[in-house]
Parts: structure tokens; sequence; C-alpha cells
């Protein structure tokens, strides 16, 4: 595992390369004198943000409670019909197509539908974040279970291993890391499907906050908004990430 120098250094490139970017935006602006509600430099958009700071509490903590509550509801749901279909190779065939077509719909689309059927409460949010964020994680636990070692499923079964035995010890191990590719997947798309959720309807969240902001052409304040979505979604990527670390100790041992 790295040490917190060794992660210091290795995002110095990263930083400057951000700087930099950020330097050239600011400077490109002041140059040619665009218009601030076409593209505001990072000065205006960070004093920006700092004089609306009152205004976004509410807002970000809305968000991210849709997007929290959406992913672990995606999460339950989605180790239930992984764990389901891996039992059941008719059900998967039968299935599992389903779920593959399920991707084509846009959630722009279903997101009234929801608002229709659930109201303009907290619960259609959840379900749409659910939606986004339950398609990764079922497929990549499920192709992890699925290429699971067959000579260590022998193994185990030929020492009197029971069912439950088998897949305590071999297929769930074996297919962890596939269900944390899954999981980074939905953490990243979590907080953007619950900001487009409260674009069909919502009194207060990051999305209504954004459309309210492009409406009144405050592109300050759109960038306010894209800069929170990013560091949301970065945040539960990292939380993802840590949890695992914790739950998977030999895929991150120590190097002698």
């Amino acid at each position: 595992m790295k040490s917190f120098r060794q992660y210091v250094l290795s995002a110095v490139p990263m930083v400057m390369t951000i700087m930099l970017f950020i330097g050239l935006w600011e400077g490109a602006v002041r140059f040619w004198n665009i218009e601030t509600w076409i593209l505001p430099a990072p000065s205006l958009i960070v004093h920006s943000f700092f004089e609306t700071w009152d205004l976004l509490p509410g807002h970000i903590w809305m968000t991210t409670k849709e997007a929290i509550l959406g992913f672990l509801l995606g999460i339950v749901v989605a180790l239930v019909v992984a764990f389901v279909l891996d039992m059941s190779p008719l059900l998967r065939k039968a299935v599992y197509p389903i779920l593959l077509f399920s991707q084509t719909i846009p959630i722009i689309a279903i997101a009234p539908l929801l608002i229709i059927w659930f109201g303009y409460g907290i619960l259609p949010k959840v379900l749409v974040v659910a939606l986004v964020t339950f398609f990764p994680v079922v497929v990549s636990l499920l192709e992890g279970l699925q290429s699971s070692d067959r000579d260590m499923i022998r193994l185990v079964r030929s020492m009197g291993g029971s069912v439950w035995q088998v897949f305590y010890s071999v297929r769930f191990p074996h297919a962890l890391p596939y269900l944390f590719t899954g999981l980074k997947i939905g953490a990243t798309y979590s907080v953007l499907a619950a900001v487009i959720s409260e674009w069909v309807g919502a009194s207060k969240g990051l999305g209504i906050y954004l459309i309210k902001a492009q409406s009144s052409f405050a592109t300050d304040k759109v960038f306010i908004v894209i800069v929170l979505i990013s560091i949301l979604s970065c945040l539960l990527f990292l939380v993802v990430v840590l949890i695992s670390r914790m739950a998977m100790p030999w895929k991150h041992k120590v190097k002698k």
C-alpha cells in the first residue's frame, strides 16, 4: 500500500495540469474580453461561490441524500437480483436480456413517469438513482460469480463443502473485485442521476438550482453546480474505494 507521501507525489502532475488549465482559462477570458454570461473567469466563479454560499447547503444536502439513498437501494436490489440469476440458469437466460434492453431507455424519459406515480417527494428521485446505479452493479457481480475458478469449486466440494461453503469461501471472494468495479461506476453516476431526477420536479437540490441559474443566464452559478456535482461524485467514489480496501485486504498488501 502506498504511503501518504507517495499519494501526494503522484497527485502533483494532476494538480499542476489543473492549475495550468485554470490559468489559461483565466487569461483567455481576460485577454479576449469574453462576456461573463458566455464564459466567466474562474476567479468570478470562486467569487460567486462565496457570495451564494448561504443558498447552497440545502441544495447540496438534498442531492446528496437522494444520491446516497438511491445508491444504497440500487445496491440492495442488484445483490438480490444477481444472486437469484446466478442460482437459476433458466431465469438468467430469461431476465438478463431484459436487463440489457432496459438500458436503452433514457432515464430522462422514465423520471416523469415516476413523478406521476409517486408524486413530487424524495421517493421518485431515489428510484431514478437506484435505476441508474442498479445495472452496473448487477452485471459486474453476476459476471464475477459466473467466472469463479471451477477447480477451486470442485476442490471445496470434494472436501465435503456445502453449496453455501462454496459460495462463501470461493465464489463470493472471487466476485468481490467485480462487485466493487460496478459499485465505483454506480457511485460516479449516482449524483448525476439525482440531479437529472430533480429537473422534472423538485423544490430543492442542485438540479433545480442549476435550472434556475441557466434560465437567468447566471453561467458562473452553472459552473458552481458542475464543480459541486464532480466533487460529490468523487467523494462517493472514494468511499467505495476505501470500503473495497477494507473488504479485500489481500489485494492491497504492502509489497516488500
